[in-house]
C-alpha cells in the first residue's frame, strides 16, 4: 500500500466558552501528515468553533458538528450540506441555531432522541440513525458509534442508545467523532482511523489517562483532542499528548484552540 499525504487545514476561530458568544475567522494552521491510501485525497478542512461544535469541509462539501451558538457563529462559512448532531445536551444541539444554518437543500442525521426535540421543519430534513446503523449521504457512509458513560457515578449524564458517535468515510479517508462517552469497547474495537476527536472532561465524559488509553487501543493516524471543558475548568489536554506519546510517538496529536476567549479572559 502507498503512503500518500493527507492535508489538514485547521481554521482557528475566535472561540467561544460559551455557545451563545460569537465567532469570527482568526488564522489558519496547515499540517501534513502520513496517511496509507492507494489513492490521494481531496482537501479536508477543519474549523473549531467552541467545545464540541466544528465545522468540516471535505471534497467540496459543509459539514456542521454539533452546531451551538447561534447563526452568527457561523458568519463566512458556506451553508452545510449535512449537519451531524450527537447528543440532546445544549452543548450539542440548539433548535435556534440549526433553524438559522439550515437551508433547503440542508439534510441532518440525528439520533431519535435528537429528532423528538426538533421542530417539524427540521424533522422534514432529518434521518434518524440508531448506534450500529449506517447511512449513505452525499457521498459519505456514516456509521452511528455509540456513545456512553461507564462509571457509575456518571451513568446519568449519558445512557448507552441515546446519542451517536459518527464514523465518516469518503476516498478512503475515515473520520471519528466521539461524542459524549467514556473509554467504551466499541471506541477502542475501532479499526483504520484517519482522523479522530476524542472528547474528555470530568464529570460528564473521561479523564485523559482514559482518553488517552482508548486513542492508544484504536491508534487513529492523528487525534485532536476536543470537548475538553468541564466542572473544574479545561482538561490537561498537554498531558493528554504526553500519555499516547510516550507509549505510541507514532499517533500525531494536534491541539486546536476551542476555547481561545475563555483563555482570554484568564
Amino acid at each position: 500500500m502507498k503512503i500518500k499525504s493527507l492535508t489538514l487545514v485547521a481554521i482557528v476561530t475566535l472561540l467561544a466558552c460559551k455557545n451563545d458568544q460569537k465567532t469570527t475567522n482568526s488564522e489558519v494552521e496547515i499540517e501534513t501528515v502520513p496517511v496509507a491510501s492507494e489513492e490521494p485525497k481531496q482537501e479536508f478542512t477543519i474549523s473549531p468553533i467552541s467545545h464540541a461544535t466544528m465545522v468540516l469541509t471535505w471534497d467540496g462539501k459543509t459539514l456542521y458538528v454539533d452546531p451551538v451558538g447561534g447563526g452568527d457563529a457561523f458568519t463566512g462559512y458556506k451553508a452545510p450540506d449535512l449537519i451531524l448532531v450527537t447528543d440532546i445536551h445544549g452543548d450539542h444541539l440548539n433548535v435556534e441555531t440549526l433553524e438559522a444554518v439550515t437551508t433547503e437543500t440542508t439534510k441532518l442525521l440525528v439520533p431519535q432522541a435528537v429528532a423528538n426535540e426538533l421542530s417539524e421543519g427540521l424533522l422534514k430534513k432529518s434521518i434518524v440513525i440508531h448506534n450500529g446503523e449506517t447511512q449513505t449521504i452525499e457521498g459519505f457512509s456514516i456509521e452511528a458509534i455509540p456513545m456512553y458513560n461507564l462509571r457509575e457515578e456518571a451513568l446519568k449524564f449519558h445512557e448507552k442508545g441515546r446519542g451517536n458517535g459518527y464514523v465518516i468515510e469518503k476516498d478512503d479517508r475515515r473520520v471519528y467523532l466521539s461524542g459524549d462517552t467514556e473509554d467504551i469497547p466499541e471506541m477502542r474495537a475501532l479499526q483504520n482511523i484517519d482522523v479522530a476527536f476524542v472528547c474528555m472532561n470530568l464529570p460528564y465524559t473521561m479523564t485523559v489517562e482514559s482518553a488517552a488509553d482508548a486513542v492508544l487501543a484504536f491508534a487513529p493516524v492523528i487525534v485532536y483532542p476536543y470537548h475538553y471543558r468541564g466542572g473544574d475548568g479545561l482538561s490537561d489536554v498537554a498531558k493528554f499528548k504526553q500519555l499516547v506519546n510516550e507509549k505510541n510517538p507514532s499517533i500525531i496529536v494536534t491541539q486546536l484552540n476551542w476555547y481561545r476567549n475563555q483563555e482570554a479572559s484568564n
